[in-house]
């Protein structure tokens, strides 16, 4: 049975964020705030954790394109590509805040995404997020929990978020109410920078 637990983003319990850690640890599915629309996220490291999260957006791992959230831009080797001083100036700049970058992946990628060429990376200004990915140690592989309902594309309501996802998920934080615009996303593995999408993050970054 789902839970939904409140963590203030000015002051996070660490009580509560251990909690949210030992799901993760155990594979299971979390929902949680960030700078923008509440994600849906697990651990990078969790296979059966993976598989899960594929099978409730409808589509096979290897073909997902699911973003990784890091707590800074220091365990970014881990999975990128060596990067040009440019490209990392652009990072250091934006982040953490509203943006998704594309980049390019290493071989230490999870075996799941071994096959891709390119990584989105998110470091997202949410004291929450940051913190859970901190105590866990590694990113977590998120994506945003999409409405169904033309009206609202995201939900923003934790709330209503618990309602319509408990049975899918494993723990649905409560961190105050969500954005409903998107991250900006920002494909840096060519010569010039390509947004993707554009969304709460402004351009001006590059």
């Amino acid at each position: 049975m789902s839970e939904i637990i409140k963590i203030y983003e000015d002051k996070p319990s660490e009580a509560a964020i251990k909690k949210v850690v030992a799901v993760l640890k155990d594979g299971g599915l979390v929902i949680y705030p960030t700078d923008t629309v509440y994600g849906l996220g697990c651990d990078i490291t969790n296979s059966r954790a993976l598989e899960k999260l594929a099978k409730i957006k409808g589509i096979k791992l290897e073909k997902a394109n699911f973003s990784f959230v890091c707590s800074s831009l220091s365990n970014l080797s881990d999975y990128v590509k060596q990067i040009d001083t440019s490209t990392f100036k652009i990072l250091k700049r934006a982040l953490p805040g509203p943006y998704t970058f594309i980049l390019p992946g290493n071989n230490d990628l999870p075996k799941e995404f071994r096959k891709k060429k390119t990584v989105g990376i998110r470091v997202p200004a949410n004291n929450i997020a940051l913190q859970i990915v901190e105590m866990l140690g590694n990113p977590i592989v998120s994506t945003s929990i999409h409405d169904e309902d033309e009206v609202i594309e995201y939900s923003t309501d934790p709330e209503l978020i618990f309602e319509k996802w408990n049975n899918k998920v494993d723990l649905v934080i409560d961190g105050g109410y969500g954005d409903n615009v998107a991250s900006t996303i920002i494909d840096l593995t060519g010569h010039e920078p390509e947004v993707i999408r554009e969304g709460k993050g402004s351009l001006d970054v590059i």
